[in-house]
């Protein structure tokens, strides 16, 4: 129970400051604290509700996230998300983790050679916006991360979104992708729901201190953090996949 309770904290910490699901930093703590990984996927989902429902309050309150283009690229995420179960069950899951980590390294490509900062950002087009949902949808909760982990880059690098209002945005895209996950899983398979509500309560604290510090660090800093958290998960999906 303690080290469910510590392990929610931090993840809530990264999941408001970086403005991701945080499963991709309690799926693997969990399976080495004895838990199968189905079952981690599925107390990482219902860790995702709680900080991801609790963070986006928090950035709505601090007037740092674009609700509109939320709702589009949720929406698809929701519907995407939806349909992981029948993918999952057609596709193993080394294809899918490969697939997973091309996209990392393309979006950490792009954030990482994105200098020039654009002053006036673009005009996206809904469907687009849909679209990406639907796809990171399906990836994120395939292996139970929300997704957001390949929105924050996507909106930044190709999108010109400025970066805070990114990470909002891919907080509040985990709202929707883990509710419809925890609908699928749950419709699936038994979940350990006691450990998920420690986890995702815990995490609550976690996204305060998170979200109070995304707010108030310098873009370029948090940029370059945000830059070194990802090259992390790259590592440790390469490692996973081909050591």
């Amino acid at each position: 129970m303690i080290e469910l309770i510590f392990l929610g904290v931090g993840v809530g910490i990264l999941s408001g400051f970086f403005g991701i699901g945080g499963g991709t930093i309690l799926v693997p703590s969990l399976m080495l604290l004895g838990h199968q990984i189905k079952d981690a996927i599925g107390i990482s989902v219902i860790q995702m509700v709680f900080s991801s429902v609790y963070g986006s309050y928090l950035n709505r309150k601090n007037k740092t996230l674009d609700v509109p283009m939320g709702l589009v690229i949720g929406t698809g995420g929701f519907i995407g998300a939806l349909s992981s179960g029948f993918i999952v069950s057609n596709i193993d899951d080394k294809t899918l983790e490969i697939i997973f980590l091309s996209f990392a390294i393309f979006a950490l490509s792009r954030l990482f050679f994105k200098t020039k900062v654009e002053k006036v950002e673009k005009n996206v087009n809904r469907v687009i916006l849909f679209i990406i949902g639907i796809v990171l949808g399906v990836l994120g909760m395939i292996i139970g991360v929300g997704g957001s982990i390949l929105l924050v880059p996507i909106l930044v690098g190709f999108l010109h979104v400025d970066l805070k209002k990114a990470i909002s945005s891919g907080l509040f895209f985990v709202v929707f992708s883990s509710i419809s996950g925890l609908i699928s899983h749950s419709l699936s398979r038994e979940i350990d729901f006691q450990s998920g509500v420690v986890v995702g309560l815990a995490s609550l604290i976690g996204v305060y201190v998170g979200i109070h510090f995304k707010d108030r660090v310098d873009m370029v800093l948090q940029k370059k953090l945000l830059l070194g958290f990802y090259l992390l998960i790259v590592m440790y999906l390469a490692k996973r996949i081909f050591f």
